[in-house]
């Protein structure tokens, strides 16, 4: 191993984790070893870069501490039940930490240890949360006051050809949580919680209509950031129109939100996955701007695309480019080495500049989509 390269460990040998491996391992400058509880998931590890790997009960209290010892970075793509132990042993160990989750109370531990530790802590930096925290802070920044942010983001496939014109094209324990938990808002200026799969809304975008509706954890910390300074703060996920009627019907009506182990196993066997999708991002904010009030929108698709010599989805790509970006932001030194990094303290132009954060260059600005 070169000694200008940095020992990453990722925790989780999915889809996400497998497309990390092979970016960072891609770009030369990374050596990365793979963990995962499942001896079979390493077994049928989806990567075209040569990369290490560990079978470990990644859920049991300590069982990363010698595997993360003398390691630059620690970058999780494991379930979110498994969020706090893997932070725990990186804050034990003292290497930095990166995750993808969206679940708030697997943050709220994140930042708790954040306090004392050595590295940098730095949760959510997929696409929602993550990419689209930034973009939405970014955007803010230009207003001299602001009414409204609004965040909308979803997964689709290409071609749906179901009742609930979806495939699964990532987690689906984070597709059944993001569903089922309290959602957090700005309304009337004040934080507030929000049910799921309410307030739903329709809009088109390049002649395709969708809807959107409350899911959890979008917003990341932008609550906090924006809290005092917004009117209306919301984030709503997009699926095509009738998927969020079945889906309350499913976990509401059928009470499968208290057996969510039984809709997984349901989804899993009915909704075939899919790499012909597109990430739609769209992203709204109003205020006042030199005395006028003013509205600015961001709204971009990611599609499906090409990673090395391997066709990877679009959330595949999105949600891995997030989290890399960040990472090299950090070996480069654009972001603090210690404590807790929100998503809000990363400059957008800086991360679109990156060599991974080119994944979410818009078409029109005249640069290839990954």
């Amino acid at each position: 191993m070169s000694a200008s390269k940095k020992e990453i460990v990722v925790v989780g040998a999915g889809k996400i984790g497998a497309t990390i491996a092979d970016m960072l391992g891609g770009s030369g400058e990374y050596d990365v070893t793979i963990v995962d509880r499942s001896a079979e998931q390493i077994a049928t590890l989806d990567t075209v870069e040569p990369v290490k790997t560990l079978v470990a009960d990644v859920g049991e209290a300590g069982a990363l501490d010698g595997v993360l010892a003398g390691k630059f970075a620690v970058l999780s793509a494991a379930p979110f039940h498994l969020t706090t132990k893997i932070a725990e042993s990186a804050a034990r160990a003292g290497t930095h930490y990166l995750d993808l989750t969206e679940d708030v109370a697997s943050t709220r531990r994140v930042k708790e240890l954040a306090k004392g530790a050595k590295g940098a802590f730095i949760p959510q930096c997929g696409l929602a949360p993550g990419f689209i925290s930034i973009v939405a802070n970014d955007i803010a920044r230009q207003f001299d006051t602001l009414e409204s942010v609004k965040l909308r983001v979803g997964a689709l496939p290409q071609y749906p050809s179901n009742a609930l014109n979806y495939n699964l094209t990532w987690s689906t324990d984070g597709v059944i949580n993001e569903y089922c938990e309290p959602c957090e808002a700005i309304v009337n200026g004040e934080i507030v919680e929000v049910p799921p799969l309410e307030e739903r809304e329709e809009f088109s975008l390049d002649g395709v209509t969708y809807e959107a509706f409350n899911t959890s954890g979008g917003l990341g910390s932008l609550c906090e950031v924006l809290k005092g300074k917004v009117r209306t703060l919301n984030y709503r996920t997009i699926r095509y129109p009738g998927h969020a009627a079945i889906m309350k019907a499913l976990l509401n009506d059928l009470r499968l939100s208290e057996r969510r182990h039984v809709l997984k196993d349901i989804l899993e066997h009915a909704l075939p996955a899919t790499m012909q999708d597109v990430v739609v991002i769209f992203v709204t904010v109003s205020g006042m701007k030199g005395g006028r009030f003013m509205q600015q929108t961001y709204a971009n698709k990611v599609y499906s695309g090409r990673i090395g010599a391997k066709t990877r989805s679009a959330i595949q790509i999105t949600t891995a480019a997030g989290i890399c970006t960040v990472l090299d932001m950090l070996k480069d030194g654009h972001l603090p080495r210690q404590g807790f990094v929100r998503q809000e303290d990363i400059a957008l132009d800086a991360f679109l500049a990156n060599r991974f954060g080119r994944a979410y260059a818009q078409p029109e600005a005249g640069l290839k989509v990954a």
